[in-house]
């Protein structure tokens, strides 16, 4: 298979004679069967015209995403043997090594230019804010303005002040005065937007009152007062000046705050261990003793009175000496708090359990609710902060933030805050989960923790180009009709997991210091020219390392005593932390000041939308576009993470369109061949970035488009994935709506780039409810297009009793003979938490088969292939071996899977790690974590004798390390997956050909 245009000289022959001429009518009979197009000069060649790129091939394969009314299995018949014949003619195509990501099907032809544009046609927005480069500090950590404010003011003792300057869990003596001396320095490397770990006051210390076992409050988790700044870092007025100071340098200010907690002070009176109490074993009770639900409240103004002796599964005590330490007042009432003991962070406890004592606030009731945004909205208006960086997100309840966003950026903007803007940490990598933050919870953004396990894999750990492909695939998630992926900041380490500089160093042990700088600024290029907004982690910018993260990850800027810290080593320099380390002339800083001003210069490669375009699938180059809907120039980036220079045909959407080089050490002009392909060499560990010497072509006419089926979404069952098919090259924008019945059309999301589709909430629709969709296309000439509405169901849909994989395989599968529904030996099985249906086979004999889905028996529902009903058989060309069958009832789609080279060792990383013996959770190359490969059915496997009763989440790492990782569905870096163990023996399954994590 190979790439060529439509119209291009192909000089190739394909053995066999050439397909029935494609009519009209059975053009507009099927949505799906336009896809191909047959050569004008080689009519034995068949072309697949995808957005990203030109797919060409001899038609040997095929298996067909619509259905021919002539050529279709009908009824309870597979397709009669002649038909078999000319359907298995049909060429599968399939993207893999290096061909790129787009594999959407196309509908036929370009549709009718409208004589006036679809009003519902939208761009792709650009909400909050898309141009920022944020500068992550930790004042305490930074610069040492003034020692007069060292100890808080608490006197010399350090477990009184928490000031020792040679421990790293105790204040070190940086301050606000520290850092605004430095803001020189900080806005070299670009930055526009400076952004403080929380800086309220905190309890001094915390622990069992030992040096050994307490630490100090220098990050500033563990706040007391929450309208003053801690004393060991300055005061209120010396914030007021470091703001006046950045904004007269065009900078933000970005305030870290909390709202799941505050310091420890309540205590418990039944025990000081405080294992948590779910609400099942006690419920919540109202000052009267009646059981309720905080549930039924939550997002209302409404909330029962309770009584601390009475109301809660622990009884809440709080100190004399402390009864008042908190500001303002209401946060020492003790039953404004969950008080159900310590969070195991997972299932009911991640909400409602104490991190490590810390008071759990009762984010439920409206009281707190409210204060919150009283606090939160003072210090908007007192101070003229610009955002919110919001810690643990991930564990306060939808509601909570249902309402504080909304709210709280509205008062901001009534302030003069027009570009006020809030993300909030939700420590997860599944995009199913963090982006619900920013979709059903109305906020604006979340930190990109899944960007930062993409950016370590490949520029770190040297994984498959292929993963970034399929991570940044997954954006679509965030698509909703306010916000999208292009706000999330993108980071590449911080002070709770450790720095980039790191993993490196752990991920390349022996490599030379040159080597690991180079993959530090790959990692750096990989941020800065992707979509989102950048942050750098302050240290990392002089090639600071670390044992690891927390206190190992939290250096001093200025000469550190800490003697863990003096012996880091540093990276692209000779020096320590014994010395300051303000260095504008490490290759680091250098490094990225250059990405800043490249992207200042170059906008685009900040705002604009991105398209996946190529993809190794080994180490090797990753390529995509970025292009700004006015501007409709498109640039080219390319990143390579091989250790040798690597070349490749990088799809474009221009043919002959000059190129030039902006940034790398590449070809300083370049062209796109008749096939719109910019042939590239990008050096080691480096990237190279080409700009289009001119703009894109206007569209002759809007393209058409079709909606595929929507189906409730893998990975959450309240979104509908709905996807829209596109034909055509240019740069398009899709508006996607909905509507139920009696309602009017609503906008849904605008998405910029193929496969075209958003991830429609509708969790607050009722199980069964009919919505409708559409689709509008926009051009690039502001003409427009829209597609046949289709609707969806909400809810997961009810499953067959029996799904049967029926057809030319079942003789060899032991069946009595062919196509026989059912045959028990082709009957699948389901995995009710992946929600698909599996049949594995060892070792199925070389051939060419066919074969359809037939639920419950019989022919009298069977599902051919593109998941239509009825459709044409699926046509699968085997070379002998394992295969995996797949049928997902939500889309109806049945598929085959072979599985590649089988990996050196697999595991099963998760919150049931400890559990196993190991030393910590989610630990890939955990010993006991380990499978074992069963060379009988090709699986591997994990008994586990006796599993603890629980909720656990877990995934499948590849070669013990998360570079490659598999979730639910089988999803590359997808997301946990969840499952409740009733306790005993269980045994994990690995399917290498479909990536499923069984328990049987």
């Amino acid at each position: 298979m190979h790439s060529i245009p439509e119209d291009a000289d192909a000089g190739a022959q394909c053995p066999f004679p050439e397909f029935p001429t494609r009519t009209a009518a059975n053009a507009s009979s099927n949505e799906h069967i336009a896809d191909f197009f047959m050569s004008r000069n080689s009519p034995n060649l068949w072309i697949k015209k995808t957005q990203a790129l030109t797919v060409v091939t001899c038609p040997t394969a095929l298996s067909l995403s619509g259905r021919f009314p002539h050529l279709s299995a009908r009824s309870s018949r597979p397709a009669l043997p002649h038909q078999r014949r000319l359907l298995g003619r049909l060429a599968a195509v399939v993207l893999t090594t290096a061909a790129l990501t787009v594999t959407a099907v196309l509908p036929a032809g370009a549709a009718p230019a409208a004589k006036k544009p679809d009003p519902a046609a939208q761009h792709s927005i650009r909400g909050g804010v898309s141009d920022q480069n944020f500068y992550f500090v930790m004042a305490d950590r930074f610069n040492n303005g003034t020692t007069t404010n060292d100890d808080g003011g608490l006197g010399a003792d350090p477990m009184v002040s928490g000031f020792d300057p040679t421990r790293k869990g105790f204040f070190n003596g940086g301050d606000l005065k520290g850092l605004q001396d430095r803001l020189d320095y900080i806005q070299g490397l670009g930055t526009n937007a400076l952004w403080l770990t929380p800086s309220f006051k905190n309890k001094a210390v915390q622990g069992d009152g030992t040096s050994a076992n307490s630490s100090a409050g220098y990050h500033g988790y563990w706040v007391t007062d929450f309208t003053q700044i801690d004393p060991h870092l300055g005061t209120n007025a010396e914030l007021k000046t470091l703001i006046d100071a950045a904004h007269a340098r065009g900078m933000k200010v970005y305030f870290d705050i909390i709202t799941n907690h505050t310091a420890d002070v309540i205590q418990y009176q039944e025990t000081q261990s405080a294992p948590y109490i779910s609400k099942e074993t006690e419920p919540y009770r109202t000052a009267a003793g009646e059981v309720f639900d905080d549930r039924d409240y939550a997002g209302t103004q409404d909330f029962p009175a309770l009584d601390p002796a009475m109301s809660f599964p622990y009884t809440p005590v709080v100190p004399a000496a402390e009864k008042d330490v908190k500001v303002p007042s209401w946060l020492n009432d003790p039953t404004l708090y969950h008080n159900r003991g310590n969070t195991n962070f997972a299932g009911e406890d991640s909400l409602y359990g104490d991190f490590f004592g810390l008071d759990d606030l009762f984010t439920e009731n409206p009281t707190v609710v409210n204060g919150m945004m009283d606090i939160y909205k003072t210090w908007i208006r007192d101070f003229g902060i610009d955002g919110f960086r919001i810690d643990t997100m991930k564990h306060v309840n939808d509601e909570f933030w249902q309402q504080f966003g909304p709210q709280v950026l509205s008062y901001a903007k009534e302030q003069g805050k027009d570009e006020f803007f809030m993300f909030g940490e939700v420590f997860d990598t599944s995009k199913s989960i963090t982006s619900t933050f920013t979709t059903r919870n109305k906020m604006q953004a979340v930190l990109d923790f899944g960007f930062q396990g993409a950016a370590r894999s490949f520029a770190s750990q040297g994984s498959k180009a292929s993963g970034l492909a399929d991570f940044f695939n997954g954006d679509d998630w965030y698509t909703d009709a306010d916000s999208n992926v292009y706000q999330l900041p993108t980071f590449l380490g911080n002070h709770d997991m450790g720095r980039i500089g790191t993993f490196i160093a752990q991920d390349n042990v022996g490599a030379s210091d040159a080597e690991l700088v180079e993959r530090d600024e790959l990692a750096h290029e990989l941020m800065y020219f992707s979509r989102g907004n950048p942050v750098i982690y302050y240290g990392d910018e002089q090639g600071f390392t670390g044992a690891g993260g927390d206190q190992d990850s939290r250096q001093t800027l200025f000469a550190s005593k800490v003697q863990e810290y003096l012996d880091d080593d540093l990276l692209g320099t000779n020096a320590t932390h014994a010395t300051d380390n303000f260095d504008t002339g490490h290759p680091l800083y250098r490094k990225i000041s250059e990405l800043a001003a490249l992207t200042a210069e170059h906008p685009t490669l900040r705002t604009g939308a991105q398209q996946n375009r190529y993809a190794a699938d080994d180490a090797g180059i990753y390529a995509f576009s970025r292009i700004d809907a006015k501007d409709q120039r498109e640039y080219i980036v390319a990143v390579n993470n091989s250790e040798t220079a690597q070349t490749a045909a990088i799809p474009t959407y221009e043919a002959k369109q000059p190129f030039n080089l902006v940034y790398g050490d590449a070809e300083a002009h370049a062209k796109t061949d008749a096939q719109a392909k910019l042939n590239v060499t990008v050096p080691p560990l480096s990237a190279v970035v080409y700009e289009a010497a001119g703009r894109l072509a206007k569209s002759k006419a809007a393209p058409a488009v079709v909606l595929k089926k929507p189906a409730t979404a893998a990975g959450d069952a309240s979104r509908v994935k709905v996807t829209a098919d596109v034909d055509g090259t240019s740069f398009y924008e899709v508006t996607f709506q909905s509507r139920t019945a009696g309602g009017e059309w609503q906008a849904i999301g605008t998405d910029d780039n193929a496969p075209y589709q958003v991830f429609h909430d509708v969790s607050p629709l009722e199980a069964g409810t009919s919505v409708e969709y559409r689709a509008v296309v926009l051009d690039n000439r502001g003409q427009t297009s829209a597609s046949e509405p289709r609707s969806g169901v909400v809810g997961e849909p009810t499953q067959p009793e029996t799904v049967t994989v029926a057809g030319s395989i079942n003789a060899e599968l032991g069946c009595v003979e062919d196509w026989q529904p059912s045959c028990e030996q082709a009957l699948m099985t389901y995995e009710p938490t992946h929600r698909l249906w599996q049949l594995n086979v060892p070792n199925l004999p070389a051939g060419s088969y066919e074969f359809k889905a037939a639920l419950n028996g019989t022919w009298d529902e069977n599902y051919g292939a593109g998941g239509e009903l009825d459709g044409a058989n699926v046509v699968f060309q085997h070379s002998g071996g394992a295969v995996t069958f797949l049928y997902d009832h939500a889309t109806n789609v049945i598929s085959a899977a072979v599985p590649g080279q089988q990996p050196a060792a697999v595991s099963v990383p998760g919150s049931l790690n400890s559990e196993l013996g190991c030393a910590g959770d989610w630990m890939p190359d955990c010993a006991q974590a380990q499978l074992t490969l069963d060379t009988v059915d090709g699986l591997w496997k994990l008994s586990v004798p006796n599993l603890a009763a629980g909720s656990y989440e877990f995934k499948a790492a590849i070669n013990n390390s998360w570079a490659e990782n598999y979730g639910l569905g089988g999803v590359p870096n997808g997301s946990n997956i969840a499952v409740k163990h009733d306790g005993g023996p269980v045994t994990f399954r690995y399917d290498p050909a479909s990536h499923l994590v069984t328990l049987r």
